[in-house]
């Protein structure tokens, strides 16, 4: 397509042109798929499962009581909620209502969702709440008191904006938000680290640090750790490097850097240093863990503890602490597998955390590190419901909660393989599916290939309602861009390279169809944010590798996509389309640009995208839409109103969604069903 961009008005998010244009495609899609016999009952069937009680609701605890976000068919907008460890242990605990959004948003006529909350310890008493406008990223934030459940008259209030708040004390707050020109990154993300104290305006509040124009974004926050009190501002340059500033006692002294490599991550918790490396360093390789006496390392001593070195087959998870104990996730060809660290005087012990099954995935979802060695931990499969236990680290575990089956896994199995991309790498992925089906079938490749993000086992009754359950295969894959492997694999397809992304996916296509898995009429894909870039590469790249596409809150014009929301905080991944080094490979990764009406025909694709995404601007599937539908490729699209990044804030939104995209892979990949 030529330089002149003639579509360029559906950037206007909420314009009148733009949005009569959305209703037209909106109508066309429901037209095409909600009225397909089987429809309602597919999204009754899928609104069943998200609505379901016997699913596990994941805590956080604070102080003597655990704290719950809960939606369902009672509780649209969601419920904060609270109940004790006593009561989560039984089947139905009994729940107290913190904040009921449901009736806040019709009290205040506004689309409230859930963004979060902060607590301040160790009274547990005095919350900060964050409310999103039906979804978006940015939020409006309102003091909240945990004994009198109710907003605080005249407390601490920000208006809407990509906040980053968290307490310092009852009376003050670490504060970045819109201060007004200058003060937010070309992202969209605060610049500013202020403290701001109760009674005073927030215009006033005291600046700490500032960041660089070209920076991403800087954040203040307060380690209340007893004994250990210490201030940190957090400088993030661009996606993948970052500084992190201890602030001294005494006023007006200048911040010290913590002196680590800007692409590594860098915490600090009680007298311990944990840095985690992207690069080689002081003789490690990229993807350790190491730890290091944080008071010596300040004073210049290196000598780091080792927790964990990387092989070609195995990398890092992720940790937390519990007040005694490390517990370290590591993942080998992609399973979990989890492990016990302990401190001593004579060095670290280890042990392992019995428990993970094969093909699997575990996480812990809560600790208490400054009170306890209590630990959540998740485990789930494919196949597998979510189990939640807990334990003491170093004591024993039971089993708490279990997640029902949603659906019928009898004759399914789960099964791992390697295809080999295009430069002979080894690509992993699953295959979920029938044990023993007697040749291809109808199959969905879900891929992401991006930001360090992993593709790992998980319970989906969704996809095992709408897809499994109706004989369908289900495929994940774990291609370059995500963490599957480390620093290694995801820096393997950055910048000019993201084609080696495309290449792995591409090979696992080829390989599901030379294991007899599928053909290319029977295999739909799948992919969200920069999964939907993946989805629109192989749309315009390999069209004739598909039967069908569905792209969620896309990526698209490469070329703008800094000019885009938050788009420019990701230039560190892509790489910035006014360099003219990145220009020429991002106008060959651009679905947008590369769209031809003649070649082979691609595949039909379904875009769906949200107005009130602040993240990934709509503009993008809006644009991928129309250009398509100007060369007569086939094309659905639909807009929700609200969602955010999501794409649905609420559970009839997502199982709306959800009947789309089923029926519409369904439909085109079994057309003789």
């Amino acid at each position: 397509m030529s330089d002149e961009d003639p579509y360029l008005w559906l950037e206007d998010i909420s314009g009148e042109a733009a949005l009569d244009w959305v209703r037209e495609r909106n109508d066309e899609t429901v037209a095409a798929l909600a009225g397909v016999p089987g429809f309602k009952e597919l999204e009754r069937g899928i609104r069943e499962v998200l609505d379901d009680d016997g699913r596990i609701p994941y805590i956080t605890r604070r102080g003597g009581h655990l704290y719950n976000f809960w939606q369902d068919a009672d509780h649209v907008r969601g419920v904060w909620r609270r109940t004790t460890l006593e009561e989560y242990r039984k089947d139905r605990p009994a729940w107290e209502t913190v904040l009921d959004l449901d009736a806040l948003a019709e009290a205040e006529g506004e689309k409230w969702a859930w963004a979060g909350s902060s607590v301040l310890a160790p009274e547990h008493r005095h919350a900060l709440v964050m409310l999103s406008r039906d979804g978006a990223d940015a939020c409006v934030v309102r003091e909240f008191d945990l004994r009198t459940l109710e907003f605080v008259g005249g407390g601490f209030e920000v208006a809407e904006a990509k906040t980053r708040i968290g307490w310092i004390d009852r009376d003050r707050v670490w504060i970045g938000t819109d201060f007004g020109p200058g003060s937010m990154s070309g992202s969209g993300y605060p610049l500013q680290v202020r403290r701001w104290r109760r009674g005073t305006p927030l215009t006033e509040a005291e600046p700490v640090y500032e960041g660089r124009p070209s920076d991403l974004s800087a954040t203040g926050w307060r380690d209340d750790t007893p004994g250990f009190e210490r201030d940190f501002v957090h400088r993030q340059i661009d996606f993948w490097n970052q500084e992190l500033f201890l602030l001294p006692a005494e006023p007006g002294a200048a911040p010290l850097k913590i002196d680590v490599p800007d692409d590594a991550s860098a915490s600090v918790y009680r007298n311990w240093l944990t840095v985690t490396t992207k690069s080689p360093w002081l003789g490690h390789p990229a993807g350790a863990l190491l730890a290091f006496d944080f008071d010596a390392f300040q004073a210049g001593e290196r000598e780091a503890e080792v927790l964990f070195t990387p092989d070609e087959r195995t990398a890092l998870g992720g940790y937390s602490w519990t007040r005694h104990h490390l517990v370290l996730t590591t993942r080998a060809d992609v399973s979990s597998r989890m492990e016990l660290l302990t401190p001593g005087p004579d060095g670290w012990s280890r042990a392992p955390l019995a428990g993970v099954p094969p093909l699997s995935t575990a996480s812990v979802t809560c600790t208490d590190p400054d009170v306890s060695d209590e630990y959540f931990l998740n485990v789930s499969g494919f196949l597998q419901p979510s189990t939640l236990y807990r334990g003491t680290a170093g004591g024993d575990s039971e089993s708490v909660k279990q997640g029902p089956a949603l659906f019928d896994t009898a004759g399914l199995a789960v099964r791992q393989y390697f295809a080999t991309s295009a430069d002979g790498t080894r690509v992993p992925y699953f295959v979920v599916g029938p044990e023993d089906r007697p040749g291809p079938g109808p199959t969905l490749l879900y891929g992401y290939g991006g930001f360090e993000i992993s593709m790992v086992p998980y319970y989906s009754a969704v996809t095992g309602r709408a897809w499994l359950a109706r004989g369908g295969t289900y495929v994940v894959a774990g291609i370059r861009g995500g963490h599957e492997y480390g620093p290694s694999w995801h820096k393997a397809a950055l910048g000019a390279n993201r084609v080696r992304a495309y290449e792995d996916f591409a090979a696992v296509a080829r390989d599901l169809v030379a294991r007899d898995v599928t053909t290319p009429a029977q295999l739909g894909i799948e992919g969200g944010s920069n999964g939907g870039l993946l989805m629109g590469a192989m749309l315009t790249r390999d069209p004739e590798l598909f039967g069908a596409v569905v792209a969620h809150v896309p990526l698209l014009d490469m070329l703008r996509f800094h000019k885009l929301l938050a788009g420019a905080s990701w230039i560190a991944e892509y790489g910035d389309p006014d360099s003219p080094a990145d220009r020429p490979h991002l106008e060959r990764i651009s679905p947008y640009h590369q769209v031809r009406a003649d070649g082979p025909p691609y595949p039909p694709l379904l875009l769906l995208t949200s107005t009130r995404d602040d993240r990934v601007h709509p503009g993008h599937a809006r644009k991928m839409a129309a250009r398509l539908r100007e060369f007569g490729h086939p094309v659905l699209f639909h807009e929700h109103l609200g969602g955010g990044h999501a794409g649905a804030t609420d559970h009839g939104q997502t199982a709306f969604n959800e009947a789309l995209v089923h029926t519409f892979l369904w439909e085109r990949l079994t057309p003789s069903r």
